[in-house]
């Protein structure tokens, strides 16, 4: 059995063992114990009803937080002429072509959100087997291949979050920092359940929202009470 050392002793002190909590008092409770000596990450954590390897139970999507999500993030973008100058503009951190996908395909990717104008697609697409498994290949689902590059660019550094489920159907993203206020966090956190609510696939069957967890960077996992997110906690 793992040793248990007097940090995690620490965190775990006043917390019911499987208990869910209401939304509020969980993040109370998260930020207390988010206790590093950096501003830790709270991320959420959902367990949906769904299998992802069936095409019409995949959720997927993307979502603007409210309050951001206190990262800094890196935004780079495929395009040519007076898009290019209108993404740089924007703020995005890297810029171009043929020679982007270039460095792309040397190994060197230094971005975390990745967007494209339709017409460079052609470029972009053989990129596919290297963005692909890392989540960052453009899609106009996500609005990452779009012509509006300035509003792609502006969305991504203000705050927006993609999601999709993994195999098991677990889909996990930050909804901000510990030096966030609880109203902050707690707006997020609604504003991006609320996202996946919405994304509900047709080939859903059943509790479509099972399990709700929200954790920081180094503090426990706590439940949250599911019917305090949903109403119903069926999200039906």
């Amino acid at each position: 059995m793992a040793r248990v050392t007097k940090r995690q002793k620490a965190a775990l002190d006043g917390l019911t063992p499987d208990a869910n909590y209401p939304l509020p008092e969980a993040v109370k409770l998260i930020k207390q114990r988010a206790t590093a000596k950096f501003d830790e990450t709270i991320e959420i954590s959902m367990n949906l009803g769904v299998d992802p390897r069936h095409a019409d139970q995949m959720v997927r999507g993307v979502v603007q937080l409210p309050r951001g999500t206190g990262k800094s993030v890196r935004v780079a973008v495929f395009a040519r002429g007076d898009k290019a100058e209108a993404a740089r503009q924007a703020g995005a951190d890297i810029v171009g072509a043929e020679d982007l996908a270039e460095t792309i395909q040397g190994g060197t990717i230094d971005f975390d959100r990745c967007i494209a104008t339709p017409d460079m697609m052609a470029v972009v697409g053989r990129l596919g087997r290297v963005l692909g498994p890392k989540g960052l290949m453009p899609n106009p689902k996500l609005g990452t291949v779009t012509p509006d590059v300035v509003g792609a660019v502006q969305a991504a550094k203000a705050g927006s979050v993609e999601f999709r489920a993994e195999k098991a159907g677990i889909i996990h993203a930050g909804v901000g920092k510990a030096s966030f206020d609880d109203d902050a966090i707690a707006e997020n956190i609604r504003a991006f359940v609320d996202a996946i609510l919405k994304a509900k696939p047709s080939g859903a069957k059943g509790t479509y929202v099972k399990k709700v967890s929200l954790t920081s960077t180094m503090g426990p996992s706590i439940k949250i009470d599911v019917s305090s997110l949903t109403g119903d906690g069926t999200a039906a």
